[in-house]
């Protein structure tokens, strides 16, 4: 009798098993089916439920996890597919489609070596299978586009990582680490906003990504925001207190911005030498800091004119707008250098440029007089000429006359070389022409302001020189010039 119980137990409990076993298994075709309706119709999201309701009754189904790890690689989300994909060949080792799907999720996450190894799988269950073939030869190519990238990064090539990483990006869409080389590299050609929007986009998906905080921080260090950049750089060391690239850009930018706000500083207290020192020691921490440099160089710039070394300042500025060819503030302040160093041509060119820019009442001013004084230098300058200054009183201008009218008088060099007596009657004609302009006031007057002298109906190349001289030491035998030997000349009045 008990044995006879023990197997009525036995049946009375197998055949439910069995009847229950075989109606999961029509729920979860019936739920795939669904959900392959869902697929079909781009329903993504529908389509996943319904895989997920299929796998909750039959686990062990290895066509189930491959639909859903297809669904969930069309809704992007290729680590979780990763996992689906990977427990289709685990159940089933034969299921070629499982192995392609885990390739496709391996390249797509930047895994080139594992997609490889998969599709490799994938070909030796079906060597004809022409997706694996393509697959395989899209993960080969992207490894070859990361050991060039790798290659050009350390020589500097920052363009040529950047082709790289979009055409491994174009198999390997969802990869972090290829958009954040590509974001690095566009950080160091100066395309701060594309680079900060791969960041951002990565750190939408996960916040606590130290290096996508780093480029950030690197953007932000690289467009002179350097407090900012600080705590990006310390917020990346806290999700990863070994990262090399973040902790020497905090300590450059800590560097950097001590230095120059101690040049400032000394600038502002006048002590010039110092702050030349403290803004070239601040140049030397980080050439690769484009915009922070161009200012450093234009306070330097600033700091030699004051010490009144122009060319030097000159210098500084040439540099900053090598570095940031949209620094306005470098132009005007090189500008004015070349103004105070009678370099007007280049002085203005420089307000031209920036009058381009900005078009200010202030710039155009500026321009203006650059303008000016371009013109009045291509003039003869009639203060040097009499060797006096521009502020000359009336008695200065005569007795400079006087003067140099006597010395250049063409009696005077009578028995001089032919080519000795024209350059001398050349500048005592200069001189007349000097006199006669700066001893009216009027003529005085529109000289100094820039304005030609011909609107006078004074026409200077048919001046003569001697009427002024006549005019000045007075009529016929009034003057002579006596010689008393070799080379000796006195001076007799009547």
């Amino acid at each position: 009798m008990a044995a006879a119980a023990e197997c009525d137990v036995v049946m009375a409990a197998t055949e439910p098993e069995l009847l229950d076993d075989e109606e999961a298994k029509r729920e979860a075709e019936s739920f795939k089916e669904q959900g392959n309706a869902y697929y079909a119709k781009k329903d993504y999201n529908e389509a996943y439920n319904y895989y997920t309701k299929a796998i909750d009754k039959c686990p062990k189904n290895a066509s189930y996890y491959g639909n859903r790890a297809a669904t969930l690689m069309m809704l992007g989300r290729f680590r979780e597919a990763l996992g689906d994909a990977q427990q289709s060949v685990r159940l089933d080792d034969s299921f070629v489609r499982g192995h392609l799907r885990e390739g496709k999720c391996h390249l797509s996450l930047g895994n080139a070596m594992a997609a490889c190894r998969s599709f490799q799988r994938a070909l030796e269950l079906d060597h004809k299978n022409a997706q694996a073939q393509q697959e395989f030869k899209n993960a080969n190519a992207v490894i070859e586009y990361e050991k060039i990238a790798e290659t050009d990064f350390e020589k500097r090539d920052f363009r040529k990582v950047v082709f790289c990483m979009d055409r491994a990006l174009e198999f390997a869409p969802a990869c972090h680490r290829f958009k954040i080389l590509k974001a690095e590299c566009l950080a160091m050609l100066g395309r701060y906003p594309e680079a900060q929007s791969v960041a951002s986009d990565i750190l939408r998906m996960d916040s606590t990504n130290a290096d996508a905080l780093y480029v950030r921080g690197l953007c932000l260090y690289y467009e002179d925001c350097i407090e900012k950049a600080v705590q990006f750089f310390v917020q990346a060391l806290r999700m990863a207190p070994d990262h090399e690239k973040a902790c020497v850009a905090c300590r450059n930018a800590k560097a950097l911005k001590a230095k120059k706000e101690d040049g400032n500083k000394a600038f502002k207290e006048g002590n010039y030498k110092l702050a030349y020192e403290l803004y070239t020691e601040a140049l030397r921490i980080d050439p690769n800091n484009i915009k922070t440099n161009a200012k450093l160089y234009c306070n330097r710039g600033t700091v030699n004119s004051k010490l009144r070394k122009l060319d030097d300042a000159i210098e500084d500025c040439t540099n900053a707008v090598k570095l940031d060819d949209t620094y306005i503030k470098a132009y005007l302040r090189r500008a004015q250098c070349y103004m105070d160093t009678e370099q007007y041509e280049e002085a203005v060119r420089d307000y031209e440029k920036v009058y381009q820019t900005e078009k200010t009442k202030e710039h155009k001013q500026l321009l203006k007089n650059a303008q000016m004084e371009l013109k009045k230098s291509k003039r003869k300058d009639y203060y040097k000429i009499l060797g006096v200054d521009k502020n000359a009183s009336e008695d200065e201008i005569k007795k400079a006359y006087r003067k140099r009218a006597l010395m250049h008088h063409p009696d005077r060099h009578s028995g001089a070389s032919a080519e000795v007596q024209k350059e001398e009657e050349k500048k005592f004609k200069e001189v007349g022409e000097a006199f006669t302009i700066l001893s009216d006031p009027k003529k005085k007057t529109r000289y100094d302001s820039g304005q030609d002298l011909d609107e006078e109906g004074m026409n200077m190349g048919d001046f003569d020189a001697n009427n002024i001289f006549k005019a000045f030491f007075g009529g016929p035998g009034g003057f002579s010039f006596e010689a008393s030997g070799p080379g000796n000349f006195f001076f007799q009045f009547g």
